[in-house]
């Protein structure tokens, strides 16, 4: 087997991480949700989980993988708890099963630029919708972006995700600055700022019960948590990198790239006087794509927003493929352009059902969103904070200028603070899962 890779540069895999960050659930997910959720008072519970909950974490799926500079599922043998290596495995199958139906939707984007340049969605957004999320369209392109993720993983880690990622990160930062300056110019600016900047805690104490699970789902969707990549990209590290600096730069840019996509997203939507959240998974394809159509300069302003979404879907996507890649290239004799294409195609099978039908996307987003995610992270908070502590308290402060009551902060957070947030996510969000099979007509914890 060839040697290992290593970032050629730090700044290499603080990009690399922000990509996988930002991607699909800050320009995507992110609006959908908070429009779904009350506006600002979803914003306000988000970022509370961001940092409170999302940063913390991070630092776990950090210690594991530069500890170990292994893959996921072998970094705990590495460690001395082998036992404990189901947690890595399931983290990692959630990163495929997410990858499954998060390359349909970045399937959509490759149709919407298209319909961007020959104004195709302008005449009827609802039925370009309808016509490129469902069938045979969609399971071509949800083909074409899987193709592109592979490549750039089959490159490696300084030659495709480095290299890819340095490129993506700016240019999402850019496109996303001047359209978020241009939404200041429309006429229903002001609304669409209020709704998204302005809590109404009357809404928050009504609906606590589906807002929560939400807001911290987005938080671990967004910062990648839970699907072992941090695991993986950790795993590449210097020994002398701070973590809790590298860590708080990651989780800062990410934030600030959501706060901007809602800075785009909620200015159009009250300039044609949209229902924020409505849509539903589609939303930014159906009323975005409406407004760009009833818009001046629409289809440039169009083009430019689906780039990004574009950009900013393959910079994650890659990340997702790469976890279960770095497993077999560290344990099997295959080389990464043989694997990468393999789990790839695999992983392609495994999402035509949601190419099929959203409502099947659905309940992949669902299931993600609310079962595997906070059950991954709350078992590797157990393992950083209750079976491996030690070793876990000192790398965290390995390569940090930050005196020794930081990791014991940190750790006593991953303790307790952690497993007793994730818990309830976890009963909310099973409670939501029943809720929207019919096994219960409404929420009974907190409804």
């Amino acid at each position: 087997m060839a040697e290992r890779e290593t970032w050629t540069t730090r700044i290499g895999f603080i990009f690399a991480a922000v990509g996988s960050a930002v991607g699909l659930g800050n320009i995507w997910s992110f609006p959908f949700q908070t429009g779904s959720n009350g506006g600002a008072a979803f914003l306000l519970v988000y970022l509370l989980a961001v940092f409170l909950i999302g940063f913390p974490a991070m630092l776990m799926e950090f210690v594991i993988g530069r500890r170990s500079s292994m893959n996921p599922i072998s970094a705990f043998g590495e460690l001395g708890y082998g036992n404990w290596s189901i947690a890595g495995a399931l983290g990692v199958f959630t990163a495929a099963v997410t990858l499954a139906f998060y390359s349909v939707v970045g399937g959509w984007v490759i149709s919407y630029i298209g319909g961007s340049l020959t104004g195709a969605y302008f005449g009827n957004a609802g039925a370009f919708f309808g016509a490129v999320s469902v069938g045979s369209t969609s399971v071509l392109t949800h083909a074409i972006f899987m193709a592109i993720t592979i490549g750039i993983v089959a490159f490696g880690i300084q030659n495709g995700i480095e290299k890819a990622t340095k490129v993506m990160i700016p240019a999402i930062i850019v496109l996303l600055l001047g359209l978020a300056a241009w939404g200041f110019t429309l006429d229903g600016a002001a609304a669409g700022y209020e709704y998204y900047l302005s809590p109404d805690f009357g809404y928050l104490a009504a609906n606590f019960a589906s807002i929560v699970p939400a807001a911290v789902g987005q938080a671990f969707f967004t910062l990648s948590l839970g699907f072992s990549v941090m695991i993986a990209y950790a795993s590449y590290l210097g020994r002398d990198d701070s973590l809790p600096a590298d860590g708080g730069a990651i989780v800062v840019v990410n934030t600030l790239v959501a706060l901007l996509a809602g800075f785009v997203v909620f200015p159009v939507l009250f300039a044609i006087g949209a229902e924020p959240g409505s849509g539903g998974l589609g939303a930014a394809f159906v009323s975005l794509a409406g407004a760009f159509g009833q818009i001046p300069g629409g289809s440039v302003l169009g083009f430019a927003f689906f780039v990004i979404l574009l950009l900013a879907a393959l910079s994650s996507s890659i990340s997702l493929l790469e976890t279960p890649t770095s497993y077999v290239v560290d344990n099997y004799d295959y080389s990464r352009k043989q694997v990468a294409t393999a789990l790839g195609g695999i992983i392609w099978v495994a999402g035509i059902p949601t190419a099929l039908s959203t409502n099947t996307l659905g309940w992949y987003n669902a299931v993600v969103f609310n079962l595997l995610l906070p059950v991954v992270v709350l078992l590797f908070a157990v393992f950083v904070g209750w079976v491996a502590s030690d070793l876990s308290a000192d790398e965290v402060g390995r390569g940090t200028s930050l005196d020794a009551g930081f990791a014991t902060t940190w750790l006593w957070w991953v303790r307790i603070v952690i497993p007793v947030a994730i818990g309830l996510t976890l009963v909310l969000g099973i409670q939501s899962l029943l809720v929207r099979a019919g096994v219960l007509e409404a929420a009974v914890i907190l409804g």
